[in-house]
């Protein structure tokens, strides 16, 4: 069957749906729990983590890379924009 998208609807609007009091609406566990329960699971910014240990591996600047001038971030060179010198696409 084919449905023409851009024709008018012609559907009855106020006896096609349900109210919204006639659903069986109730609520959940999560809802009712405490909101002090849910807050101790997140992690908030301006925590302690002085007991954190953080590695990560740092390249230095390849051969096929450049800085770009605005952003300062390190790109290949394929991101380059032409003509505008040390810029990236996104900045120029």
């Amino acid at each position: 069957m084919k449905t023409d998208y851009d024709s008018p609807r012609t559907t009855d609007v106020l006896g096609a749906g349900t109210v919204l009091d006639e659903l069986a609406l109730t609520p959940t566990q999560k809802a009712d729990a405490d909101e002090a329960e849910i807050l101790e699971s997140f992690d908030l910014p301006g925590a302690d983590l002085s007991g954190e240990e953080l590695t990560v591996r740092v390249l230095p600047k390849q051969s096929d890379e450049f800085t770009c001038m605005s952003c300062f971030l390190v790109q290949h060179y394929s991101r380059k924009a032409p003509g505008t010198g040390e810029y990236c696409r996104d900045c120029a």
